[in-house]
């Protein structure tokens, strides 16, 4: 029998599978025991790769969206005599989060219906032209440079949004059962790096501009020199942002289909065994599955096994059950409420610079120099440990408690803050700041963001986690738009210019304390075959695979929950 010749995809990072068990008969055996393989496989170098190429996204995204509001500090010192008006500086930070609601959904939903390879890159490429492009607009006499900075944003957004799932839920399916939680909490920890990296070039960019900066004492005397000196940095600073994506898009594009997507929604089961021999074997290129083998074996799938198409109405159909619709209402409601007081704590960045002696200065040079080193301080002292206590925790604290637990010390910290705001020295906040992030990141931030790659089925998988991660997208607008006015209730004075920011923080303490119940609607996901949290849902008459269980028995003997829980005991056993 001739071998069908090789396909395009596969690389370092994301190798591809040959078939380890053609000699088997049944495509469901073989099913089982291919992907009974890719979660037992040791963690290797393959592995350490795929969470690089991952990461090196959200690196990107959380780089820019880290770095707007720099940029609306230098967009108003360069065409508007100092500062942006109010409502022009938060719809330029509104406008990323509103397109990455759009990326986040649109991109989950089309992974799930044509595939996750065919969509993987695509939001990188969406990401690279939106941030050249923003980088190099300008002023004319019938364009406005907010306007088309915002057009821009929004667009640079829905790429940022398309990462979430696209990332979370690949990571997931080419992971190992025992590691599956520290490499996707590895590939979501890049972005404590990624705002690091926004700070460390912004000093650098401060620095380099030293001289033309020093000549002026506040925003507004900016000009000559100075001002053409803030101009090249703001273009800089965002333009340096695709660097690092474009060194992860030849992976992304050249990325194989994922072996659980091929098998349960493509049902190309052939293919998948290739696939699955070559992506542990650490070969490049896809798997070359006998041809006449794969015709056979699709013409006995589509005989056994009647497969729906991921689509809206089947969707709406599945979370129409109770058992269903409440865990991905656990998911969405518990990133909406983490977001709004996520984002929300950015409010008070302000008073925590102060604190440490990096809120102002005599001039340009220094004002925008200690903002940089300030917010260096601050991500290196609580976001980036918190982050990587939680990559080291999650495989065996579970995801679970590790957002309870969370949830429960932000409640207790954001309670303190917010009834005893007048009693705590500076120094004070800054120490409950610190710990904040340390439980936001080692938490619900990092647990929000693993959960909804795991707990649902293959076919709803992306679809879900984007509208998870959309849901918490909400709560960031939320606490931008509708809780940050109110932080200047009353009457601002020069000691005090943010007279109900103790409310605001009682507000995020009632956001946290609802987060607790909505962790109790969740899975604990630690540890589980992929097959086996799939027997949680409630399918009806459909197996895992969304084939109609009947007929599936009738012919397999019932052998999706079988297989399912095989797989899990083969995997407890080799780990």
């Amino acid at each position: 029998m001739a071998a069908a010749n090789k396909t395009a995809g596969g690389n370092a990072a994301f190798h591809n599978f040959n078939n380890d068990f053609v000699h088997i008969e049944s495509p469901n055996e073989r099913r089982r025991l291919a992907l009974a393989e890719i979660d037992k496989a040791p963690f290797g170098w393959y592995h350490v790769r795929a969470c690089l190429v991952a990461g090196t996204g959200f690196f990107t995204d959380s780089y820019d969206i880290f770095c707007v509001s720099l940029l609306t500090i230098m967009l108003g010192i360069v065409y508007h005599k100092g500062a942006l008006s109010t409502p022009q500086d938060t719809a330029i930070k509104l406008s990323t989060s509103a397109g990455t609601v759009i990326g986040q959904v649109g991109f989950g939903a089309l992974a799930d219906i044509v595939g996750r390879k065919k969509m993987y890159g695509l939001e990188l490429i969406l990401i690279i032209v939106a941030t050249l492009a923003q980088s190099l607009v300008g002023p004319g006499p019938g364009t406005s440079l907010v306007g088309l900075i915002i057009f821009w944003r929004v667009l640079m957004g829905i790429g940022i949004g398309g990462d979430y799932p696209l990332s979370s839920i690949i990571t997931s399916e080419f992971a190992t059962t025992k590691w599956r939680g520290a490499m996707m909490g590895a590939v979501f920890a890049m972005q404590g790096f990624g705002q690091l990296g926004g700070a460390i070039v912004m000093l650098c960019l401060v620095s380099g501009f030293k001289g033309k900066l020093d000549k002026a004492t506040t925003y507004g005397k900016c000009s000559g020199e100075c001002q053409h000196a803030v101009d090249q940095m703001w273009r800089a600073l965002i333009g340096i942002g695709i660097v690092p994506a474009c060194i992860a898009l030849y992976y992304r594009l050249t990325i194989p289909e994922t072996p659980r997507y091929t098998f349960d929604v493509a049902r190309d089961v052939e293919k998948a065994n290739e696939d699955v021999k070559q992506y542990v074997s650490g070969k490049k290129g896809e798997g070359q599955p006998d041809e006449a083998l794969q015709v056979a074996a699709r013409r006995q799938s589509v005989a056994q096994l009647e497969v729906p198409k991921a689509s809206w109405g089947d969707f709406f159909r599945f979370y129409g059950k109770l058992r269903n619709g409440k865990i991905l209402f656990g998911t969405a409601m518990s990133w909406l409420l983490l977001d709004v007081a996520f984002y929300g704590l950015g409010l008070n960045q302000a008073t925590i610079l102060q604190a440490i002696g990096y809120g102002g200065g005599g001039t340009v040079y220094h004002k925008l120099y200690n903002l940089a080193a300030g917010n260096c301080i601050l991500i290196c002292a609580g976001a980036i440990p918190g982050y990587w206590l939680a990559v080291a925790t999650l495989d065996f604290v579970g995801r679970k408690p590790l957002q309870l637990i969370g949830f429960t010390m932000l409640t207790i910290l954001f309670i303190i803050w917010g009834f005893a705001y007048k009693h705590i020295s500076p120094h004070g906040m800054l120490g409950i700041y610190i710990l904040i992030q340390l439980f936001f990141n080692w938490g619900p931030n990092t647990t929000t963001f693993i959960v909804p790659g795991e707990c649902f089925p293959t076919r709803y998988r992306s679809t879900s986690h984007g509208i998870s991660a959309a849901s918490g997208k909400i709560g960031s607008i939320i606490a931008q738009g509708a809780i940050s006015p109110l932080r200047v209730r009353g009457i601002p004075t020069a000691n005090n210019p943010s007279p109900w920011l103790n409310h605001v923080m009682q507000i995020f303490s009632a956001f946290m304390f609802a987060g607790i119940f909505t962790t109790l609607l969740i899975p604990e996901t630690k540890r589980r075959t992929l097959e086996d949290l799939a027997m949680d849902w409630d399918m009806g008459n459909e197996s895992i695979t969304g084939a109609p269980a009947a007929h599936e028995n009738k012919n397999h003997g019932n052998r999706s929950s079988d297989e399912a829980r095989a797989a899990k005991v083969e995997v407890k056993a080799s780990s």
